[in-house]
């Protein structure tokens, strides 16, 4: 067999020498394409879909979230498995596809999927989808460190949601920067039930009263002179003193019970839930409190 092989090359130069330059050609072809990453991502082709309940306990998101979104997503062309989870305030659909399948295609057909169901679930309940990336992508941590103490943990939060965060994500193929730790300034109210209860004010009233004052408005334009004003009114609350002069309700002598009379308002932290540290050191030591970590996403390749 061989010996015939032989004879058959030496009779055929040409076509072996065109096979050859043929088959060096591919290989060229195939070494210049071959996608090489340092760390290959196994991982399976998944959309993450993340919905926020604020303040509803576990067993509540199962049932009007995260059930609602898995029995929908089993119906998705292509998905091989569908995982949901349940924490406080918080639900994680995992959507698995068949191996192959192109990520950008499988989020197109989550997002149509999730369109569907969106009415389906509480009014206060927003899905979106997760990054278009995986956890090997994950390429780097920092930490906000102000050793003079000349900044507390909410100003490096800040520093770093209002700032380093956008100058991330306009890096080529950073996927997403994500912040963990530090203290979110937040407005408080807190309400005195006592006061509520003399004046007669349910809390769904303060609520509604809060939403109506921090708010604008257009009243289109008004021409004087041959010139047009545009009419707008500012109403965004800036200051403690903002929220404390908001009208609530009026008594039957027509005085008008403010929201600094039944409250106290303040500026502090959002709830904890977790904690991170830099190597193991105290967080008035490091400021911890201002990670962020940024995931590579490939160039899309559309079907």
């Amino acid at each position: 067999m061989i010996g015939k092989l032989i004879h058959w090359s030496i009779a055929n130069r040409f076509l072996v020498l065109l096979a050859t330059l043929f088959l060096s050609a591919w290989g060229v072809w195939a070494v210049n394409t071959t996608p090489v990453d340092a760390l290959p991502d196994l991982s399976d082709v998944q959309v993450i879909i993340r919905t926020s309940y604020p303040g509803q306990a576990p067993q509540i998101v199962e049932n009007q979230v995260t059930y609602p979104l898995a029995t929908t997503m089993l119906s998705v062309p292509g998905a091989r498995t569908v995982r949901g989870y349940s924490f406080f305030g918080d639900s994680f659909v995992y959507v698995l596809f068949e191996d192959g399948t192109n990520l950008y295609w499988a989020r197109s057909r989550v997002l149509e999927y999730l369109s569907q169901v969106q009415g389906r679930l509480p009014a206060a309940a927003k899905a979106s989808l997760g990054p278009d990336a995986t956890g090997v992508g994950w390429i780097y941590e920092y930490a906000l460190i102000d050793k003079t103490g000349g900044h507390d943990l909410s100003q490096l939060r800040s520093l770093q949601d209002w700032f380093l965060k956008y100058e991330l994500k306009s890096l080529p193929n950073v996927a997403e920067a994500a912040s963990i730790g530090g203290m979110v300034r937040q407005y408080q109210v807190v309400l005195d039930p006592v006061k509520l209860a003399a004046y007669r004010i349910p809390q769904s009233k303060v609520i509604e009263a809060i939403q109506k004052a921090n708010q604008e408005a257009g009243g289109s334009v008004l021409e004087l002179a041959e010139t047009e004003y545009m009419v707008r009114a500012s109403g965004y609350l800036k200051t403690l003193d903002d929220f404390r002069a908001i009208p609530i309700a009026t008594t039957s002598a027509g005085v008008p019970v403010t929201l600094g009379e039944v409250a106290t308002i303040q500026i502090g932290p959002e709830m904890r839930r977790g904690i991170a540290e830099l190597n193991g050191q105290e967080k008035w030591q490091a400021a911890w409190s201002s990670c962020a970590l940024a995931r590579m996403r490939a160039k899309p390749s559309w079907p």
